[in-house]
């Protein structure tokens, strides 16, 4: 037991037995598979769409820019937009997150896009994925490892959890948490910090059967809203802008 909590990390108070360069490693394995699937995840080529990429990565740009995530210079935060109609987001670990363009079309303004990036890159940078599968197979790993079972048994079962990042459901507190930090990581920046509650107002308002596939993967606590609400008074409540003619110019870009 000594030796199970002498090589368990803990991050800010949950247990998470993988390390930083392990969710980088997640990352590029789950990266490999999406990118060798074109027909489930149709990933729009940046050339061709230069000024898409840099508009959206431009948001990106600001959000690290907040001093606010812990892994900003760690990360590889590349992003890749999926040309689907579908309304959805994802993240995996070490960095790269997703967007749908049906997403992107979805939203009013840049603010409400900057929320929903923040949110995701706040699964990323409080890792959230990593700490979940911890709960299932980490210390499982560490008793093999310290049995002696060590580097094929671990590699392994890290070839099998990458494989299954892209359907991990999060669990309701990990949500809390990444509207937290998505409202932390935007106050500092241009854009209204209150983006992601914006995003799920107008969820709330959109067709279930669109709405059901974020849901699959980002489960709504009821008071979602009103939380992050909170938050942004917590931290003063400045207004912030949303950008919405910007908006409607980056929209144009998509194909």
């Amino acid at each position: 037991m000594a030796l199970l909590l002498a090589f368990t990390a803990c991050d800010d108070g949950k247990v998470n037995f993988f390390s930083v360069d392990q969710d980088k490693q997640f990352g590029e394995e789950v990266f490999a598979q999406l990118s060798g699937d074109p027909g489930t995840y149709p990933i729009l080529p940046r050339l061709g769409n230069e000024d898409l990429y840099e508009r959206v990565e431009a948001i990106r740009d600001e959000i690290l820019a907040s001093g606010e995530l812990r892994h900003a210079e760690t990360f590889d935060w590349e992003i890749h937009l999926i040309d689907e109609d579908v309304l959805n987001a994802f993240a995996i670990p070490g960095g790269k997150t997703f967007y749908y363009t049906g997403l992107i079309r979805f939203l009013d303004n840049e603010a409400s896009l900057a929320g929903v990036m923040a949110h995701e890159m706040a699964h990323v940078d409080r890792r959230h994925s990593t700490a979940m599968m911890t709960k299932e197979y980490g210390y499982q790993t560490m008793l093999a490892v310290l049995l002696g079972n060590n580097e094929s048994l671990v590699g392994d079962v890290l070839g099998s959890l990458a494989g299954s990042l892209t359907s991990l459901k999060y669990s309701r507190d990990n949500e809390y948490e990444a509207d937290e930090y998505a409202v932390n990581y935007l106050y500092n920046t241009k854009y209204d910090a209150r983006g992601v509650a914006y995003f799920f107002e107008k969820l709330e308002s959109g067709e279930q059967s669109r709405i059901a596939t974020y849901l699959s993967t980002h489960p709504s606590p009821d008071d979602r809203v009103e939380q992050i609400q909170k938050q942004h008074q917590k931290l003063g409540g400045k207004a912030g802008g949303k950008y919405e003619t910007e908006y409607k110019e980056l929209k144009t870009l998509l194909p």
